[in-house]
């Protein structure tokens, strides 16, 4: 539609400047400057374009917003307010308070209508990415020629730090080659940064690199006032369907402050006498805080009706799509439910211990292999490690644009090429969009390379599954700079994150089976290139627990606890020193956060008390002490050689831990006293 400018246009942007104003200086902390840049960007984009209901903040269809700057969160919740979300002024004045509404940056899950968390740069940029493939995956599934039912689109605001962030040159470079033409891109080109000008630092031709990307570059260089500019880029982004597109929108950072244009106006407040004359400058009362004119909120409000009226008529389409292709509607309706259909656990493969020694990277891909055909929702992938990883269910189709060849939009496995952090922040992206569980596959070290995605994915409680295959030192001769040792400690210190790291082929399945049912929590699987043997006592219910006894005695001397491919070393170990009269426990602890989890008297039946307790992995021995009195692992790096002899090289044979087990035993026994468990603390 033709661009008409409205009289409210100028007074609803001077009212986002000052409310921007006065929310960072009433915090007295906070970036008031890229909101009072980006306003009128704002303003267009959510009063012209932006389909959402703000009574219906989760509707399916809605247009997805992402601040990818998410420093600049003040103008997040400004527009979240006008338009009538569930965020008060009251909630606008308690900016960045303990436990209020609107945190120092957006929180998924925490603030209505906030669709992903950012705050670390680069981070919201692929998530919007991940938004932009699940939208396009949505469509091409359920969408018929006469009922597109998903047609949304992705629209996301970055600024020169996002741009600067290498997760996010990843997520574009992925983004060009898939053709994502449902993402629009407003870059918010001020020049400043924390440190001054970007000329400090970042002189590359950023339109260059993202043609080269594969996108559509649009310009604007009067982002400030030149509002008929702004809207016509967007409406010429929405009418390319084959690229994603990128606005460069030259701004002025902290328009209106007597600091315009420099980065003192980045991240602090203004002063008060420059509040009072940016009020004055823009025709409002110097001395009136936070207001907003009737005529402003009567805007939004006529936007919010129209958001709702696009969600009334798409609720109708879905129930006539609904008696026409009932399958589809069903299938769809659960999935956006966030349901899982009825019985897929019983597709859950089940191993004996008298079965074959299997790596459980291999287990894990019979899984995959098993789950698939009855969860559609599962969208795979991996960091250019499929044959490693083992991901990529035999049959199914890549997830890639019909016109490379390669695949089509229906696909389920995206190529993610060597990109470990794009590819975890694009999976909180697939998973915060609903109706997909994404899991993608790398080495475990590699994990490292995409932890503030990790760490995302824990604060946001996205259901996403990292596939981490070659888990220690057994991955062999590739050595110390592929093999982790200190990476399980990391991640079993995240809050609301499940590291997995099964022992056998029932343990691998339990792994699965928890981390498909949690909703809101992340897992890493962790996974041996090595072949490990089906243990006794393992099952599906046993191991669901995060802990359990492998190998029972009454009257024990010593319990091992230990996790993965060490675990069959314990029990070798145990029956060594049951030779030497050395009565062994054995238990598998294959996720600390859900053992820890369970019952008081179910964690203490398993690690009791009355032995000691000698804790065996393959990796650094931090944490350890918290299930065990003594502890061995490596001190150290890894080697590379054959499997069989690094771990020979490190001690960590049966016929060593046995050796290990009988010094504990030895003193503990020399020093007397009652042995209790470690998980019995005061605190």
């Amino acid at each position: 539609m033709p661009f008409t400018q409205q009289a409210v246009d100028e007074t609803a942007i001077n009212t986002i400047r000052t409310l921007a104003a006065d929310v960072v200086a009433g915090a007295n902390s906070g970036h008031p400057g890229a909101p009072m840049g980006l306003a009128p960007a704002a303003h267009i984009l959510w009063t012209r374009f932006l389909n959402a209901n703000p009574k219906s903040s989760k509707w399916y269809n809605r247009d997805r917003f992402v601040l990818s700057n998410g420093h600049a969160c003040a103008l997040q919740y400004i527009m979240l307010h006008l338009l009538g979300y569930k965020l008060s002024m009251d909630d606008l004045k308690a900016f960045r308070q303990v436990d209020s509404l609107t945190p120092g940056h957006p929180e998924y899950h925490h603030t209505d209508g906030i669709e992903v968390t950012t705050g670390p740069l680069g981070q919201g940029f692929a998530n919007a990415v991940g938004l932009a493939i699940a939208q396009a995956h949505m469509a091409a599934v359920y969408n018929k020629p006469d009922f597109p039912i998903i047609d949304n689109y992705i629209y996301m605001f970055t600024g020169d730090g996002c741009l600067m962030e290498g997760v996010a040159s990843e997520a574009a470079s992925l983004a060009g080659h898939l053709q994502l033409g449902n993402l629009i891109c407003v870059y918010d080109d001020n020049h400043i940064s924390i440190d001054g000008d970007t000329a400090v630092a970042f002189t590359e031709n950023v339109e260059q690199r993202f043609l080269a990307y594969g996108w559509q570059v649009l310009h604007v260089d009067d982002g400030d006032t030149n509002l008929e500019a702004i809207s016509n880029a967007i409406e010429e982004a929405k009418k390319e369907k084959n690229k994603p597109t990128i606005i460069r929108l030259r701004t002025i950072i902290g328009y209106g402050s007597k600091q315009q244009g420099t980065h003192g106006v980045h991240g602090s407040p203004l002063k008060a006498d420059d509040i009072e004359q940016v009020k004055a400058k823009f025709g409002f009362d110097p001395k009136k805080k936070y207001f907003v004119p009737e005529e402003v909120y009567a805007t939004y409000a006529k936007a919010a009706e129209w958001g709702a009226k696009m969600e009334a008529a798409w609720e109708e389409g879905l129930v006539e799509y609904g008696k026409k292709y009932p399958n589809e509607h069903a299938e769809l309706c659960r999935r956006i439910k966030g349901e899982l259909p009825e019985g897929w656990e019983q597709k859950l493969p089940v191993y004996k211990p008298t079965d074959s020694a299997v790596a459980s990277r291999k287990l894990s891909e019979t899984v995959l292999t098993a789950l698939t055909p009855s969860l559609p929702e599962l969208m795979g992938g991996s960091a250019d490690l499929t044959g490693s990883n083992l991901t990529k269910v035999p049959k199914s189709v890549d997830f890639q644009p019909e016109s490379t060849g390669l695949g089509t939009y229906k696909g389920i496995y995206i190529r993610y090429g060597v990109r470990e952090h794009g590819m975890g922040a694009i999976m909180n992206g697939l998973a915060a969009y609903g109706g997909i569980i994404p899991f993608g596959g790398t080495f475990l070290n590699f994990v490292s390379y995409g932890a503030g995605a990790v760490r995302l994915s824990a604060l946001s409680g996205h259901q996403v599954i990292w596939v981490a295959t070659h888990d220690s030192i057994g991955l062999g001769e590739d050595g110390p700079t592929h093999q982790p040792i200190e990476t399980a400690a990391h991640f079993r210190a995240v809050p609301n994150l499940h590291f997995w790291r099964p022992a056998d082929g029932n343990e691998t399945s339990a792994a699965y089976l928890v981390a498909l049912k949690a909703r809101t929590t992340p897992s890493i699987i962790s996974l041996s290139r090595q072949n490990l043997p089906q243990l006794e006592n393992s099952t599906i219910e046993h191991a669901v627990k995060g802990g359990y006894v492998v190998h029972e005695v009454e009257g024990e001397a010593l319990t091992i606890v230990s996790t993965g491919s060490e675990v069959s070393i314990a029990v070798e170990a145990a029956g060594i020193l049951a030779e030497g009269g050395i009565k062994t426990r054995v238990v598998s602890l294959p996720c600390w956060r859900v053992f820890d989890s369970q019952s008081e008297e179910y964690k203490l039946s398993i690690l009791r008390s009355g032995a000691p307790i000698l804790s065996v992995e393959a990796y650094a021995t931090y944490g350890w002490e918290r299930y065990s009195h003594e502890q061995f692992g490596l001190g150290g790096w890894g080697a590379s050689g054959p499997y069989q002899k690094v771990y020979e090289k490190f001690g960590l044979t049966g016929s060593n831990i046995a050796t290990v087990g009988k010094k504990v035993v030895d003193f503990y026994k020399k020093k007397g006293g009652e042995i209790v468990s470690p998980l019995i603390k005061a605190l």
